[in-house]
């Protein structure tokens, strides 16, 4: 409640003070009246001039020539107020009260003092006693009805509601505080009584229709609310709270149309902040096994509104996710990166599924750029080891390798896959022994990784080095496991360095049967047949190859010149 200092008020205190001091002396010329009259008039012009400490002394002074001076007491309340000397001001406006019970200034100084120290008690006897002074004072009258409440006395704070009505007139905030009054006194037919009367006289007010949505959802009773929510929002369509409500009320009853109409318009609409929109979104993500597009286009929304803020653009990759739209959703994510290059979550995601998509070329670049914001996690080293072991930046891969095994802390399976990564590299330098090495360490702390053993015996049987021990490698992947294409296509390989070319052409044609229109098992089919003797079949298979994006350079060199060519490796 604010701080009321009646300066007019003021005036008419000490203007009627000082003529009564006066009078009751019977010496207005004396020594001891002008030695008063000239301090007084120091002490106001001072406190005019913002001289509080020299007004102050003066006030002071004043209450030595005239110990019971109540306007003297009052000016030192106003100046120990204005050095926000609360304990002092108090003080010297509970003297002025007491010198001067009548003043009706004085009593409302100090209820409200009262009542910002929140001596309640107090405050509503000063209160009581100025609504009796005057009645239709419709400040008072409030002031008073909230000290009531705060007394717990609702009967008499509804009662001087009350007369501030019959001065004002039926009002929508009078008839709400009310209603919630009666319904404290558990006499809520009476509370909604008063709110329906109120609709008669204001039947779009917006207070008064949510007061009844709340009152009627605190107990429960959904339909009443669910109207009064359609009707709230038809006076009010861009109540964002009130069409958010209403949509989570459909969305519950499963009439999505409708929900996601009051969803839309919560969206575009004012009240509601991205916090509340991203927890609508996130609650609807996780019920739901597809996503709805309805979903997504709201998730449209959010951005739009906050086109500069992350959040928008993460739920809609996790949106985007959720429906397998790996490359919206990794475009989605990597927007979201633009405003906020801190969260990691993020930055996993776009890493993940840039390695899914084979988009290794941006993998390379944002490995490296999230390794440098964090790095000391050795996912994200990981991820840099496998982009430039795909882009041939072997030595690069080398160096990552030996980077990230340090970084990583009771994790066998990451410690190995840097074993294996490194291996790779290895290999692709033609570091034959030192790759097999890397990948027995691999193979050491994590014995039955499938993927290493077939990239290893893959490995073993490009380079044409030890092909027992990539077969038996191999086999030990393919047992449980004759389903899966790569480990298919590396058996056949390995039958084929063997000179074994019509059981690798079995092999090969299992893996595409497994993975239809794989470029890489087409192109191994078609070097089987040439071995074979088919030269036609393998130019088909070959060509078949190159327009399903074979980047296998000696392909090329295969079909212009009809015949096998063996990888240098």
């Amino acid at each position: 409640m604010k701080q009321f200092l009646y300066v007019c008020a003021w005036m008419l205190v000490l203007t009627s003070c000082g003529t009564k001091k006066v009078a009751s002396s019977g010496k207005t010329n004396n020594q001891q009246d002008l030695a008063y009259i000239q301090t007084f008039h120091n002490a106001m012009r001072y406190k005019v001039k913002g001289q509080t400490n020299e007004a102050i002394q003066a006030f002071d002074s004043c209450l030595t020539i005239r110990p019971g001076d109540d306007a003297a007491a009052f000016g030192l309340s106003q100046c120990y107020l204005q050095l926000d000397n609360k304990t002092k001001a108090a003080e010297y406006t509970e003297m002025a009260s007491k010198l001067d019970p009548n003043n009706i200034w004085y009593t409302q100084e100090l209820g409200y003092m009262y009542y910002n120290q929140g001596k309640f008690t107090e405050a509503e006897k000063c209160f009581a006693k100025m609504v009796k002074a005057q009645p239709t004072n419709v400040d008072w009258l409030f002031a008073h009805s909230e000290i009531l409440k705060r007394l717990g006395r609702q009967t008499d704070a509804i009662n001087a509601l009350n007369k501030m009505e019959d001065q004002l007139g039926v009002l929508p905030d009078l008839s709400i505080q009310k209603f919630e009054l009666y319904v404290s006194l558990k006499q809520d037919e009476k509370g909604i009584a008063e709110i329906q009367k109120a609709r008669e006289v204001y039947p779009d007010d917006l207070g008064l229709i949510g007061t009844l949505v709340d009152y009627y959802f605190s107990k429960r009773e959904i339909a009443k609310a669910q109207s009064m929510l359609v009707e709230l929002v038809k006076n009010d369509p861009s109540n964002a709270r009130a069409n958010l409500a209403l949509g989570d009320l459909y969305y519950r009853q499963m009439n999505k149309p409708e929900a996601y109409k009051y969803f839309k318009a919560a969206f575009e609409g004012m009240g509601i902040d991205i916090d509340t929109k991203m927890s609508v979104l996130l609650e609807m993500y996780e019920k739901q096994v597809v996503v709805d597009k309805e979903l997504i286009e709201l998730a449209d929304l959010l951005i739009a509104s906050y086109p500069n803020d992350a959040k928008g653009y993460s739920v809609k990759g996790d949106l985007l996710l959720r429906n397998n739209q790996k490359e919206e959703a990794l475009v989605a994510y990597k927007e979201a990166l633009k405003h906020e290059d801190g969260k990691f979550p993020i930055w996993n995601q776009v890493l993940i599924l840039e390695y899914e998509l084979m988009k290794f070329e941006d993998l390379y670049k944002d490995a490296r750029a999230c390794s440098a914001l964090f790095p000391t996690i050795s996912s994200v080293q990981l991820l840099y080891t496998i982009a430039c072991v795909q882009l041939d930046h072997f030595q690069e891969a080398i160096d990552a390798a030996d980077m990230g095994k340090d970084l990583v802390v009771n994790d066998p399976a990451t410690e190995s896959e840097f074993y294996a990564q490194k291996g790779d590299a290895l290999f692709g330098l033609k570091r034959y022994q030192e790759g097999a090495e890397a990948y027995d360490k691999a193979l050491a702390i994590s014995p039955s990784n499938s993927l290493t053993k077939n990239n290893y015996a893959m490995r073993l049987a490009l380079a044409n080095m030890d092909l027992a021990k990539a077969e038996r490698l191999i086999n030990e992947v393919l047992d449980g496991k004759s389903n899966q294409a790569p480990y298919v296509d590396t058996k056949g390989m390995i039958l084929f360095k063997q000179g074994k070319f019509k059981q690798a052409l079995e092999q090969f044609t299992i893996a595409d049967e497994l993975d239809k229109e794989n470029k890489n098992y087409i192109e191994h089919m078609g070097d089987a047949f040439f071995k074979l003797g088919d030269t036609a079949k393998a130019l088909e298979l070959w060509k078949k190859a190159l327009t399903l994006g074979s980047k296998n350079k000696l392909l090329t060199k295969k079909i212009q010149s009809k015949t096998y060519v063996d990888p240098e490796y």
